[in-house]
């Protein structure tokens, strides 16, 4: 029988699409007041992989991620998911949202993303959200599944991801 560990903190990370440069300065003002200091922000990239957000955001898409200094427990997924959807609510304009935000960890192995929507391939964490391992860490670098989406897959994503793992590595040899 295997002994039951203790969960290390993992690095919470954001990520963000939007049309606006200031939706996302808003955005990522108020998520510091809720999970505090950011600790890396990415370049702004352009958001082109899918036209899903067309519609409801507009062209010329943005995308861009954050991560936060502090590291949480990763039970805290599900909640942190359902106050960016409030926050994403509150910050648009009547049915149109203005920004898309995206709540994930990082440990040593992986990238989780939450998730509202169900599938075969998503875990039910609480609250009606789930989780998905999009990527996975291995040979120096993050890895897709066959369900990635097309733009975690780029080598854009895997620097900023291996940026954050190496944040994430010097925090945890402090502790």
């Amino acid at each position: 029988m295997g002994q039951i560990k203790k969960t290390e903190p993992v690095k919470l990370i954001a990520g963000f699409i939007f049309s606006d440069e200031a939706y996302f300065e808003k955005t990522k003002s108020l998520l510091e007041k809720t999970f505090g200091k950011i600790d890396f922000a990415s370049d702004t990239l352009n958001f082109s992989h899918t036209d899903y957000y067309q519609k409801e955001f507009g062209h010329n898409l943005k995308r861009k991620f954050v991560s936060f200094q502090k590291l949480i427990p990763p039970k805290k997924l599900a909640a942190i998911k359902n106050i960016t959807n409030k926050l994403e609510n509150k910050l648009s304009s009547g049915v149109r949202r203005n920004i898309n935000i995206d709540p994930g960890y990082l440990d040593m192995a992986k990238l989780v993303l939450a998730s509202t929507k169900d599938f075969n391939h998503r875990i039910y964490l609480d609250k009606g959200i789930f989780a998905e391992i999009t990527l996975f860490y291995q040979d120096k670098g993050f890895k897709p599944r066959e369900w990635t989406y097309p733009d975690y897959r780029t080598p854009e994503y895997n620097a900023i991801f291996c940026r954050i793992r190496e944040i994430y590595i010097n925090q945890t040899r402090k502790e």
